[in-house]
């Protein structure tokens, strides 16, 4: 069975059989657009698009995974604006001899990780196309808070992070080099363990700047730094490099820093705060907001790789 057999209508029927809901949803799949509640009366809104081979690989990752990370990369970002994800638009496109299972399970995955959030998937479109291509649009609530912008972060502000970092990057460099073990970092490759919770707990501290970090630690707070006219420097030694991150490394012939400073995927929500926070012991202090402007590592410029370039 295949796509061209199925038909698009037969499609659709058969991914919204398996989509749940969410309170907010007041209006979901079936009709030409969805009615999603905003209590807020403000709407905060992020997309992303996935591109085979180019983000994501069917022989590393099942339409199961793949479907969590599309979900997570766009919660991600909502988390980061300090709100709450409630709903997902899904825009995929995929070749004709596909076989429909495949986007069963892929609707899966994206159903399952916003369901973790209390979000549900509400609509979308599908379309034939050579490459398999997943856009989503994710929608979220700020409940009363103001959104946690790049733009505030001033000096003699800590720099904090929320959730794990380097571990997916360890998984995919694992993968491209025909390893499928560490188990741990290739599994942390193909569903990231995004801290969701860590954006409206931010925002309610006081944080002055958030991001999502899905490009690379340096290349990410390099957005910090120069939407907010400042510098920023991180500390190496506060990051825990674990026993799976060092036997890869040691086997690979590669530097771990370089996975937690400059490598993606595993989307911890980096903030920055006024120096007297009272943070809890789930934020990691890594750096400090300075006077200038660029980043540095212990206080020198970084010459090594800061992170991803969609078109590099």
């Amino acid at each position: 069975m295949t796509l061209a057999t199925t038909g698009e209508f037969g499609l659709i029927q058969r991914v919204t059989s398996r989509l749940g809901t969410a309170q907010t949803t007041l209006l979901g799949p079936g009709d030409d657009a969805a009615v999603i509640a905003a209590p807020d009366n403000r709407v905060v809104a992020s997309t992303d698009v996935l591109v085979e081979g180019r983000h994501f690989r069917c022989d590393w990752s099942s339409a199961t995974d793949i479907g969590h990370r599309a979900a997570a990369a766009n919660m991600a970002d909502i988390a980061a604006m300090g709100a709450v994800p409630t709903a997902l638009l899904v825009a995929l496109c995929v070749p004709t001899d596909l076989d429909p299972r495949w986007v069963e399970q892929l609707a899966d995955g994206l159903s399952a990780e916003a369901e973790t959030v209390g979000a549900a998937v509400v609509g979308g479109d599908m379309a034939a196309s050579p490459l398999i291509t997943i856009a989503v649009t994710a929608l979220g609530d700020l409940a009363g808070r103001r959104p946690v912008q790049r733009s505030g972060a001033n000096p003699g502000d800590v720099v904090a992070m929320a959730g794990r970092i380097g571990h997916a990057a360890a998984g995919y460099t694992v993968l491209s080099r025909g390893f499928r073990s560490p188990k741990a970092l290739v599994e942390a490759y193909r569903r990231p363990a995004v801290p969701y919770w860590a954006g409206p707990a931010a925002a309610n501290l006081g944080a002055t700047a958030m991001i999502d970090v899905s490009d690379g630690l340096l290349s990410d707070v390099t957005h910090i730094a120069e939407a907010s006219n400042v510098g920023i420097d991180i500390r190496r030694d506060v990051f825990e490099i674990t026993q799976p991150m060092r036997d890869a490394a040691s086997a690979l012939g590669v530097d771990p820093y370089t996975w937690v400073l400059a490598g993606g995927d595993d989307h911890p929500l980096v903030a920055t705060f006024p120096a007297d926070t009272q943070l809890g012991p789930e934020w990691t202090v890594i750096g400090r907001v300075i006077e200038g402007s660029g980043i540095t590592v212990d206080g020198r410029l970084h010459t090594g790789p800061t992170g991803w370039d969609h078109f590099k």
